[in-house]
């Protein structure tokens, strides 16, 4: 094919020397120094072959039911003496190949399920030395877009579901000699019975819809070629033929077989005849295909789906699995669904260990899901915290006193202050004692009075010490000085 043209070439790995270490460490070097000096890098003696290579061989594209498809095992020309030629594929269980004495791939009639990722491994001897090379290729089935529905509607005197099973076997049988006339299939996707709008205590009408897929058995059997864009060109002619073609044989068909019989125990025959035969030309994708745009030749192609993902009759589209199914060959309609019990933790799942225990899963996704709902009560209270304990420091640090003692002292000042300022004037009186320095006032004496200033009275010695202040600052009348007055 055309991408077989552009498939890589094999990688030039340097030999394995094989001998002592000494040696090989000298040829390395010969090499180095050979590739500064701009001589070509050789090895100063003969060496045996490399042993093995690896190649990617690039994607292959194969239409489906493609008559036989041939994919030789190198994409290159290899004139080597008595090869062998094994092929494997992955996820394959318990595959035959069709392989050919030169070593070609043999596929007949292709389905979307043959697609996947094969190797060829070519084993041959070369001066003796056994020598194995491996090619890779990515195989995926397409088909170009082009379908067929077909319409029906039957009268019947009955609309029985045993009646009208009888008779969609009778008719699938009778169709099955035009599907090999027409290279197509034809597939039974529905039918509906209800009564008719003449008659309907007397009459039904069976409403039967037919799916026309025109690549049918040896449909592209004028198309020989297997380069890609000639091969494509060629089965888009082919589709448009063979679609009119069906057309006109379903007409002629129904014309033919106006009424079909169908015979029973009770009632000896019912009669199912038909009325009305409709087309619709359809653009989409078979199930298990779907508008990947992978195959550049024919951007409308439908491309099969790969594991892990599914695409539904009449949908032109591959989705993921959803959580809970898997899907594990190409070319799915639907995904698999897990054991019961047991669920996938993403979708897209491809493989049946990805099917875990639900306990396991829920737990998971509840924690993943209660991280915002954490964060969102546990970051203001952290905030509020924070603020808090910078209040307090600040606080702290703005009315921290040295001792208690000290602070009781200051109050009790603070407390005297205010009480001097307001009583101005001392009382006279027979309790008043002697005036007294304030410098012999004992610390006992104030914390002594701070009961009795609660109580709003005054102790003797303060009433002392307030007297002798007010002698020193302000000149006070005695009662004597007042009667020389008047």
């Amino acid at each position: 094919t055309a991408q077989q043209g552009r498939m890589l070439c094999a990688p030039c790995v340097w030999p394995d020397l094989g001998g002592p270490r000494v040696l090989g460490i000298m040829g390395i070097l010969t090499l180095v120094l050979c590739s500064c000096s701009g001589q070509p890098a050789s090895p100063p003696w003969d060496l045996p072959a490399i042993s093995s290579w690896e190649h990617q061989g690039g994607l292959v594209f194969i239409h489906m039911e493609s008559s036989l498809y041939s994919l030789p095992c190198s994409p290159m020309e290899m004139e080597v003496a008595d090869p062998t030629y094994r092929w494997a594929q992955d996820r394959a269980a318990c595959k035959l190949f069709s392989v050919t004495k030169e070593g070609h791939l043999l596929f007949q009639h292709f389905q979307a399920g043959d697609s996947g990722k094969y190797s060829c491994t070519i084993s041959y001897r070369k001066h003796g030395v056994p020598v194995s090379q491996t090619f890779h290729y990515s195989i995926f089935g397409y088909h170009v877009l082009r379908g067929l529905d077909t319409v029906l509607l039957f009268h019947s005197k009955l609309c029985e579901d045993g009646w009208t099973k009888r008779f969609l076997w009778g008719l699938q049988d009778k169709l099955r000699q035009l599907e090999i006339e027409q290279h197509c299939k034809l597939q039974l996707t529905a039918s509906f019975c209800f009564p008719s709008l003449n008659n309907p205590s007397d009459e039904f009408i069976i409403r039967v819809q037919l799916e026309v897929s025109l690549f049918g058995p040896h449909w592209d059997k004028h198309c020989k070629s297997q380069d890609m864009e000639t091969v494509t060109d060629c089965y888009r002619k082919t589709v448009q033929h063979n679609l009119g073609q069906v057309q006109l044989a379903l007409t002629r068909f129904f014309k033919e077989h106006k009424s079909f019989h169908v015979t029973g125990a009770d009632i000896p025959s019912i009669n199912f005849t038909n009325e009305f035969v409709g087309f619709l030309k359809t653009k989409q994708c078979s199930g298990g295909y779907g508008q990947t745009k992978q195959l550049q030749r024919c951007l409308d192609c439908c491309t099969v789906c790969p594991p892990g993902m599914f695409s539904p009759p009449k949908n032109s589209q591959c989705s993921p699995c959803p959580v809970g199914t898997y899907s594990l060959t190409y070319g799915v309609a639907f995904c698999t669904a897990c054991k019961d019990g047991m669920i996938t933790r993403v979708p897209g799942a491809s493989y049946m260990t990805d099917c875990v225990k639900k306990e396991r899963t829920k737990q998971a996704v509840s924690v993943v899901h209660r991280i915002p709902v954490l964060l969102l009560i546990i970051l203001p209270a952290l905030l509020a915290i924070n603020f808090l304990f910078i209040s307090c420091y600040w606080f702290y640090q703005e009315y921290q006193v040295s001792s208690p003692r000290a602070s009781k002292m200051t109050g009790s000042t603070m407390r005297m202050e205010t009480v001097t300022s307001f009583f101005r004037i001392p009382r006279a009186g027979p309790d008043a004692g002697p005036a007294s320095d304030t410098s012999h006032l004992d610390t006992s004496t104030s914390q002594g009075s701070d009961e009795e200033h609660t109580q709003g009275a005054l102790s003797p010695a303060v009433t002392s010490n307030l007297a002798t202040v007010t002698d020193e600052t302000t000149p006070v009348l005695t009662l004597a000085d007042r009667k020389d007055t008047f």
